[in-house]
């Protein structure tokens, strides 16, 4: 692949199966360099494969979200078509497999998200934000100054939340009356769920005082009528909620301490009236919390419920019976759930594997059946590889060793390598389709990936290894700890299994927290040629203040910045930099909140005024999201640049 071959990129993102779970809806993201911009389009095809796809909707802009409505006789879905006439988005309903046309039920100037129809088919509940009557001013410079008293007011890729909470809103689907925002306040709510007798939704919210000081979430049950009830109690982390078919339990994905990170989240049971939670005894010690999300977990009738969970590099999907007894697994492999939905005794999925962008299919019992090959032509121009997989070390670490095409063993010490680190640190890579490794690899580059201790997919010990040693809960040893450690583990052994590649010309890179380990080993020894730290966390002090999510890191270090400052310094790169003499770039976006580009300006500031070779690249205009979700142009961008530093560095790749 070659940074180029962005602009061929088709995936399958959202599904929706009807309710009788005879045709599957299917959402086709593909970039589109020229214009710089990501399109999507709406799909429909037999769930049988009995007939190819075919596209439903059509134009320039993009569709998703699409949910059928209880008949099966019409589609809703989301747009941004209006963008260009006033900044609109758009709420549609379209026929399908009759007469009709397509009609806008709703517009604003936010993004519509989790449409859900109520039962009886009247109602079309949705999210969207809420601006108040300052943030409606266009003139910024006449805005009154905001007023703030708590903390997470703004969030990376979206900004100010501060006058714009994610409210939860109702319409009647025959157009008669505009919509109703069911949760006008300051809080944000989100997932709603319809309650089987059409009276009302369960959705998660934070609307209890200090939210932001003990970082719990909870169940709300809201009335058609206004009114508002909180489901869940005490300190818990609860969210995607799914109502059981009777009305009488809400099942969710949480914790019971919300205010210790990381975790993995478990899969739990609460009454619809209120009252104790319960957790589900899955006998998997593994996250049903995975990111990125497949979906809420969903009933397939009143004694099983259908969820995901990520498992070493794989997010399958489990049949959990939810008064007791064995789980089962419903979509397993060496693959990633990127989206499911139910319906009757089918499953309808969107499924990525390491070399393959997702494709749609649908599941019954041991049954399956790919139905899309939207990335076929991709996959044609792209020619990616498929990656070695093993593990190393006593700890068994999972490892992915994507070797350059024409890879020949015998050649002694002339591949240059290249190891990347996830971000999180409470992710993890896996069997999904990774442009950059596919972009390294395609440039000659042996490409290294791996999960260390500190990330997520394994039991919670595994997850908790670096956990702040201050912390009250399950203590590790903290950042830049066994997590280096492992990152060494998992060079010696590849480097043992390719006698190819050359030792001397091993490359580092990493985003996010990935950036931070990066950062962190470089200033802990020399045996990385070159580096790239991007959005890195270099100073753990600095952040907890600057992020868009500041204080939040106490819940990982286990004290916070004003009790403990010594101990955020302690972990933080920038301490060492003196310590640094590896050649680094590094990469930030101007408009990352998650790790301001402060983080980045510290770092180079430092190696500069110690003479030490350092670049840095900034990006206007994107957010901690580049590599994901960034403009196309400046993502290519970004690869041929990332090539052009190693280049110089590690040698011509082979």
């Amino acid at each position: 692949m070659q940074p180029q071959d962005l602009g061929a990129y088709r995936s399958v993102s959202a599904v929706a199966l009807s309710p009788d779970a005879s045709t599957l809806a299917f959402v086709v993201t593909a970039v589109d360099l020229p214009a710089n911009r990501y399109r999507s389009r709406i799909w429909l095809v037999p769930a049988d494969g009995s007939q190819p796809p075919r596209p439903l909707t059509a134009g320039d802009g993009s569709d998703g979200s699409p949910a059928w409505s209880p008949d099966g006789r019409t589609l809703a879905f989301t747009s941004d078509r209006g963008i260009g006439d006033g900044g609109k988005h758009t709420l549609h309903l379209v026929p399908v497999g009759g007469p009709g046309e397509t009609v806008t039920l709703a517009t604003g100037p936010e993004s519509f998200g989790s449409l859900r129809w109520s039962p009886d088919g009247t109602r079309l509940a949705y999210t969207q934000r809420a601006r108040s009557a300052d943030e409606q001013i266009t003139d910024v410079k006449a805005r009154p100054p905001r007023r703030i008293t708590r903390f997470y007011t703004r969030l990376d890729a979206e900004n100010w939340t501060l006058g714009r909470p994610r409210h939860v809103w109702v319409v009647p689907t025959d157009g008669s009356l505009a919509p109703v925002d069911l949760t006008p306040g300051d809080a944000e709510f989100d997932g709603p769920d319809w309650l089987p007798d059409g009276t009302g939704v369960v959705c998660s919210g934070k609307a209890h005082d200090g939210w932001d000081l003990d970082l719990a979430s909870h169940l709300w049950h809201i009335g058609l009528d206004g009114t508002r009830r909180q489901i869940t109690q005490g300190a818990l982390g609860a969210g995607s909620a799914a109502v059981s078919p009777d009305g009488r339990t809400v099942a969710f994905v949480g914790a019971d301490r919300p205010d210790i990170d990381p975790q993995n989240q478990r899969l739990g049971l609460v009454p619809t009236d209120g009252g104790a939670h319960r957790w589900l005894d899955t006998g998997l010690d593994r996250t049903w919390g995975a990111y990125p999300s497949p979906g809420a977990p969903a009933w397939l009738d009143g004694a099983h419920l259908l969820a995901p969970v990520e498992d070493r590099g794989n997010v399958h999907l489990y049949r959990v019976p939810v008064d007791g007894g064995p789980i089962r697994l419903a979509v397993g492999g060496e693959r990633c759930v990127v989206a499911f939905h139910a319906a009757g005794d089918a499953i309808g999925v969107s499924l990525a594997t390491v070399d393959r962008p997702a494709e749609a299919a649908v599941v019954r019992g041991d049954d399956e059946r790919q139905l899309s090959h939207v990335g076929a032509s991709f996959v044609a121009v792209a020619n990616p590889v498929t990656p070695e997989r093993f593990t190393a070390g006593d700890h068994d670490i999972d490892v992915w060793v994507f070797l350059p095409h024409g890879f020949d063993p015998a050649r002694a010490t002339s591949y240059p390598a290249l190891v990347n680190i996830h971000g999180g640190p409470f992710t993890q890579y896996g069997n999904r389709f990774f442009d950059e490794a596919q972009v390294q690899a395609g440039a000659g580059y042996v490409v290294i990936l791996s999960n260390p201790r500190g990330g997520s997919g394994r039991d919670t010990a595994w997850g908790r290894a670096i956990a702040g040693p201050k912390s009250s809960l399950l203590p590790g040893t903290g950042w830049g700890s066994v997590d280096a450690d492992d990152i060494h583990t998992v060079v010696d052994a590849t480097l043992a299994r390719y006698p190819a590649v050359d030792p001397a010309r091993v490359g580092v890179m990493g985003g996010s927290y990935g950036g931070y380990l990066t950062s962190w080993l470089v200033a802990h020894g020399d045996r990385f040629r070159a580096a790239c730290s991007e959005r890195a966390v270099n100073n753990l002090l600095t952040l907890e203040w600057t992020s868009d999510i500041a204080t939040a890191f106490r819940s990982e270090i286990g004290v916070t910045h004003l009790d403990d400052p010594g101990e955020y310094l302690r972990m933080s790169p920038i301490t060492y930099v003196r310590d640094i003499h590896t050649p680094l770039l590094i990469i930030h976006s101007e408009d990352d909140l998650r790790c301001p580009i402060s983080q980045a300006e510290e770092l180079f500031v430092a190696m500069r005024l110690l003479g030490k070779e350092v670049e840095f690249l900034r990006f206007p205009g994107e957010s901690h999201e580049l590599t994901r979700s960034g403009s196309p142009v400046h993502r290519r961008q970004r690869f041929e640049l990332l090539l052009e530093f190693f280049g110089r560095h590690l040698g011509p790749a082979a």
